[in-house]
């Protein structure tokens, strides 16, 4: 089977596409499969590079990657790929949208508002949710532009920095607590990892620089997990979600509050996802093995 591991692409994440890549080329099976890596620089880069492999193993983050245009473009090729489909990436990478069907669903999430032009700037409508906010692209990742404001001065000066690389910026209500992340694999929630930054929020250097981060196994009671652990799933289930995706809370004074869903996360052997399967006995090659056959059973299906 000739495995196409797609990397690069054209958003701001792209150096960490490329890391994800490199790890997944290096852990996968050589007696399984024919790996082959495939590093996007243009749009067209994929037509092209593409067209030979049997499916593709997506390594790709931000626009262009996690959004579903990748996978439109596999879909018409007629190309098998991994984790979620087109409607379920837009969805998740969108996070208005995101948090507005959660919370239809009953999903607890931090209230918000979406800012689109620096000159129009509701600030009596957005103070109504008070300081401090968090300010960050609508459709970014990796916390790339994402900053925590306290004054009229700091939320205009990240609401055009945000707008830089997006064209919509969410105003959210800042939830200090603890951040968790509930790794879901083909509907099942794996263990629960926590994450404890060394700055005042995971952010991305925190994220991808070393140590810039605890993050391991945490037991929580039993209660608080079965409801995050139903709350994961819900959530995996109302976005269409397929095959994996990755879960964030944040938890305060025992609450958890959604803060959004990541359908192609990190996937490096140090990432979240890798280490929290790990804890459940599961190795990254065979993990990588997992997506690759539970990606195929859903184009079968």
């Amino acid at each position: 089977m000739k495995v196409g591991v797609i990397m690069g692409g054209i958003s701001a994440e792209r150096e960490v596409s490329l890391n994800t890549g490199k790890e997944m080329v290096k852990a996968l099976d050589k007696n399984k499969y024919e790996v082959i890596p495939i590093v996007i620089n243009t749009k067209e880069d994929l037509l092209e590079k593409a067209k030979d492999i049997d499916i593709a193993l997506l390594a790709l983050h931000g626009k262009f990657g996690e959004d579903g245009t990748v996978q439109g473009v596999l879909e018409t090729m007629g190309i098998p790929y991994t984790g979620c489909g087109v409607l379920s990436s837009a969805l998740c990478m969108d996070k208005d949208m995101t948090k507005r069907i959660l919370r239809f669903g009953g999903i607890n999430t931090a209230d918000w508002i979406i800012v689109k032009d620096k000159d129009k700037i509701n600030y009596e409508c957005i103070e109504k949710l008070g300081y401090p906010l968090v300010v960050k692209p609508n459709s970014g990742g990796s916390s790339v532009a994402t900053s925590i404001v306290n004054s009229r001065e700091e939320l205009e000066t990240a609401v055009i920095e945000a707008l830089k690389f997006d064209n919509e910026v969410m105003v959210e209500d800042y939830i200090k607590g603890d951040e968790i992340t509930c790794p879901v694999l083909n509907g099942v929630m794996l263990p629960i990892l926590a994450i404890k930054p060394k700055s005042n929020f995971f952010d991305y250097n925190s994220k991808y620089s070393d140590a810039g981060a605890e993050e391991y196994v945490v037991e929580l009671d039993k209660d608080l997990h079965k409801q995050i652990e139903q709350m994961a799933v819900n959530c995996f289930k109302l976005l269409k979600c397929k095959v994996y995706a990755r879960v964030d809370f944040i938890l305060k004074d025992g609450e958890p509050y959604l803060l959004e869903i990541n359908t192609l996360p990190g996937m490096t052997r140090n990432s979240l996802f890798p280490k929290s399967a790990k804890a459940a006995g599961i190795e990254f090659s065979q993990l990588l093995d997992m997506i690759i056959e539970y990606s195929l059973n859903e184009k079968v299906s």
